[in-house]
């Protein structure tokens, strides 16, 4: 059917029809219909860019949510997205599982464009497609994405269609064409065209690379387009990111840098920095087209394009440990001398360097050779198991501000926008987020998360006095810029009901003087339900006890809901910096995992006073993990535990059944003599409880690590001289 033979058809005209029982109509815009999911009673939102699948996700009807009822005169209508001009499809071209899945990014309405009404007793319809005559569902198990795959009509397979929302809109609507949100004066909104733009990134920079434990926060918003002959430099705390919803609609010509902040060039200090989502040509980096980023742990780099080459180091000098995920390199990945690294779904043109434990999972072309080859100690998993990436702050084509949900992966390789694709997932207009600044208080946030709205926190420092409860299924809390929570009274930071589908990203936890028992709580104890279809997801979750001030723990992070995926984090508990020593920081684990099916990729545990990690759930996979025992024991009888000397790093509780891990290092480095460890990891001997690709390492003069896991593996070497490897276990 030709464009300019359409029509509109109003509601009322459908209900004229008899298609639609008893609504209420207005008298206003009566072209204009909303559909509202009976299943969580959500509007059905389509994207601008017509680039996402529907999704019943809308608590208020705005832009996103209004359509066109397009009479077909052959007793089906076609619904027409306003916010594109796009016909909904029922595409039956895509892969599994998406077949069948609503999208609106057709021009005409042809079959697939085409649905009939139902009318249901219950005075709502149902809508069955013409492309396969499967009715369509709002499937909650998918986070709400409609999909025409049903035989039957049940609660999922109902909407109502209206002319005017049935809700209000909320009281933080999303802003007017091209003007931004308030995210308060440590965002930084910056284009191509912002006057001085060089010297407004030195200024941060020149204030944050030496703040290494100040409480200044930035996050640096670069909006779409070309920048050219600019460098940004990025120091602690510093966060940029790229706002197009595809990482080449920002392009960086210039440079984009991370210096070592030691002496010597050393980066091992280089923590809590990270960039996302845009492109950077290093024209003005180190030479051969190369950018440096000399990183450590907490250092998020995602969703980012580096059209040349990039080197982990500076200079030859020390670095260890950090992240890949969703990155393309054009050229060659230099590793040079980082201790450990973790790529995921990530793809390059080649990778050199290997030191001791470097993992690479859903990363098509993994460099050759294995461990424990030196030289090649590389662990590769071929897929990702099950994933969802970071959520990302993106503005839409029509300048309004919104966030991207990923949707989620299974047995994934490579990055998730290649071809110039969008990511699959479903769009959250801002105004569904309330906006968090530092001074807001923990009574504020929760009203609002009760309220069902999503939660942004903008940069600063934010003291809580009770804790943070996230409560409502699909909820989004997601930082930029570094935003750190504490607790002074001795209440945990934040706490989860046992429900599907959270998504809680980019945040930093930081002891307070009162222990609390524990910072994060994912689920409560006791946690039963089965998350497989939804799962939770946290990334680039930071934590911190000691550094900035005194700050006691007994556990940073406790995972009790099922099917958990933990996607980048590092646990630290300070080995320098303000308030550290063996009774000024005290924490005794890092990580306490009670449910079942937790899935963690890139696990940093470091300095905790027993066990870093203790795991208690069936069915646990870990994909990288990198652990310092704690520095500062006083004596060796002061730091044994019921298994002999020393607590181990990794601890998988005797009644454990199923567990896997790939890629652990676990290093000694005790500042006082005669001190030494058993077994860097303990496990109850199982078939079903597999370790694979084990290093065990002493730095400096002291002790060391007498067994890797159980009593297998050989004793360390003090200064590094010789480091035990065991490639299976048992």
């Amino acid at each position: 059917m030709a464009w300019n033979q359409e029509r509109a058809w109003p509601v009322h005209a459908l209900v004229a029809a008899g298609w639609i029982a008893a609504l209420t109509l207005s008298a206003q815009d009566a072209d204009a219909a909303t559909l509202r999911a009976v299943a969580n009673n959500n509007f059905v939102s389509a994207t601008a860019t017509g680039t996402s699948y529907l999704t019943a996700t809308a608590g208020a009807a705005q832009s996103w949510e209004q359509f066109d009822v397009v009479n077909n005169g052959n007793g089906t209508v076609s619904f027409r997205a306003r916010i594109s001009g796009n016909f909904v499809s029922a595409d039956l071209n895509l892969t599994q599982p998406n077949t069948g899945r609503l999208i609106a990014n057709r021009r005409t309405a042809d079959a697939w464009e085409q649905f009939t009404v139902v009318p249901q007793s219950n005075g709502t319809v149902a809508l069955r497609s013409a492309a396969n005559g499967q009715y369509v569902s709002a499937d909650l198990n998918l986070g709400g994405v409609l999909v025409a795959n049903r035989n039957a009509v049940q609660a999922w397979e109902q909407f109502v269609i209206a002319d005017q929302p049935t809700t209000p809109p909320p009281t933080n609507p999303p802003p007017t064409t091209g003007t931004p949100p308030d995210f308060g004066s440590s965002v930084h909104i910056v284009s191509p065209t912002t006057p001085n733009l060089q010297g407004v990134i030195d200024g941060i920079y020149n204030a944050q690379q030496p703040n290494h434990f100040g409480p200044r926060r930035d996050a640096i918003l670069l909006t779409p387009g070309t920048y050219n002959n600019l460098r940004i430099p990025v120091g602690f705390y510093t966060q940029v990111l790229g706002l197009g919803s595809h990482p080449d609609q920002v392009h960086v010509n210039g440079d984009l840098r991370s210096n070592a902040f030691l002496g010597g060039d050393n980066a091992t200090q280089n923590f809590w920095r990270g960039a996302e989502n845009f492109s950077v040509t290093p024209s003005l980096g180190i030479g051969n087209n190369t950018m440096q980023w000399a990183v450590s742990q907490a250092i998020p780099f995602r969703r980012m394009h580096v059209r040349g080459n990039i080197k982990l180091n500076q200079n030859g000098g020390w670095s260890s440990g950090g992240w890949f995920s969703d990155v393309l390199v054009d050229g060659q990945v230099n590793s040079a001398s980082q201790q450990q690294w973790i790529s995921r779904n990530s793809q390059w043109g080649s990778w050199t360097g290997s030191n001791w434990n470097m993992v690479f999972v859903g990363v098509p072309n993994a460099p050759a050779g294995s461990f424990p080859t030196a030289g090649q100690r590389y662990t590769k998993i071929a897929q990702t198991p099950v994933i969802r990436e970071k959520p990302f702050l993106f503005i839409d084509t029509d300048g309004s501000y919104a966030v991207r949900v990923p949707a989620l992966r299974q047995n994934s390789s490579g990055i998730s926008w290649n071809n110039g694709g969008a990511t699959p997932g479903r769009t959250v207009p801002i105004g569904q987020f309330y906006i968090a600044k530092p001074g807001d208080t923990a009574a504020a946030i929760n009203t609002q998360l009760a309220a069902g709205r999503h939660l942004l926190f903008t940069p600063g420092t934010y003291v809580l006095t009770q804790p943070l409860r996230v409560n409502n299924p699909d909820t989004v809390v997601l930082g930029i810029g570094f935003p750190t929570l504490r607790s002074d009274n001795g209440q945990p930071l934040m706490q989860t009901a046992d429900v599907d589908g959270l998504t809680i990203s980019g945040l930093f936890f930081d002891a307070g003087a009162t222990e609390s028992g524990v910072l994060l709580e994912v689920g409560p104890n006791g946690a039963a339900a089965n998350h497989a279809a939804n799962p939770t997801v946290l990334h680039d979750l930071f934590f911190r006890i000691g550094g900035a001030a005194a700050g006691k723990v007994r556990i940073a992070l406790s995972v009790n809901a099922n099917n958990t995926i933990v996607d980048h984090t590092w646990l630290w508990r300070a080995d320098h910096g303000a308030g550290v020593g063996w009774t000024q920081n005290p924490s005794e684990n890092g990580l306490w995992v009670n449910g079942n099916d937790v899935t963690m990729y890139g696990l940093f545990v470091e300095h905790f006073q027993k066990h870093q990690v203790v795991w208690n759930g069936n069915g646990g996979r870990v994909y990288f993990y990198q652990s310092e025992i704690p520095y500062d024991p006083q004596s060796q009888a002061g730091w044994n535990s019921p298994t002999g000397r020393g607590w181990a790093s990794y601890k998988v509780a005797d009644n454990v059944t199923s567990h896997e891990a790939w890629g652990l290092g676990v290093y000694s480095v005790f500042t006082n003599g005669g001190i030494l460890l058993d077994r860097a990891i303990e496990a109850p001997v199982n078939g079903n409880v597999r370790f694979h690709n084990m290093i065990s390492v002493c730095l400096g003069n002291n002790g060391g690590i007498v067994h890797v896991i159980n009593n297998t593996g050989a004793q360390t070497g003090c200064n590094a001289s010789f480091t035990p490897t065991v490639t299976n276990f048992p």
